[in-house]
């Protein structure tokens, strides 16, 4: 599936969109160049979960965990790239919130499970191309619900 999103904001509407749908144990694999809207999209989930906090990128501390209607797992995988340690990431995918890892493809031979990707691309200065992938029945049934919307 592919989304075009105008604007920052449109952006987040779209994560929020998303986290409306979302489960519990739901992973979200985000993949982008920087700048991307990667944060964007993840400030809609929180939104979605009534998250009160600032929601940033946590890339100088990899895991940030915020607390709404359901905990999400905010993880910046970017620093991550060829790291040969088990980070125990694994934990959260059960825990009962949702994980959303940006830059997933640096950590997913780590953490092969079953996810919804999303690739944003540039398309100009305000507008993004969002693919969405759904890696597993779980998230068919999730794009499925996102089109309906």
């Amino acid at each position: 599936m592919e989304i075009i999103s105008k604007s920052a904001q449109m952006t987040v509407d779209i994560g929020c969109r998303l986290g409306k749908i979302l489960g519990p144990d739901s992973v979200i694999a985000l993949n982008g160049d920087l700048a991307a809207g990667k944060t964007m999209l993840t400030k809609g989930i929180g939104q979605a979960l009534n998250i009160k906090e600032v929601i940033n990128s946590p890339t100088f501390t990899i895991l940030k965990i915020y607390h709404g209607d359901m905990t999400l797992y905010h993880i910046d995988a970017y620093r991550l790239y060829e790291n040969p340690y088990d980070l125990g990431f694994e934990e959260y995918v059960d825990a009962g919130g949702i994980m959303v890892i940006e830059w997933y493809d640096y950590i997913k031979d780590q953490l092969d499970v079953d996810h919804l990707s999303i690739d944003i691309g540039y398309i100009d200065e305000n507008t993004r191309s969002l693919h969405l992938t759904a890696h597993g029945s779980k998230y068919e049934r999730v794009l499925k619900e996102l089109e309906i919307c």
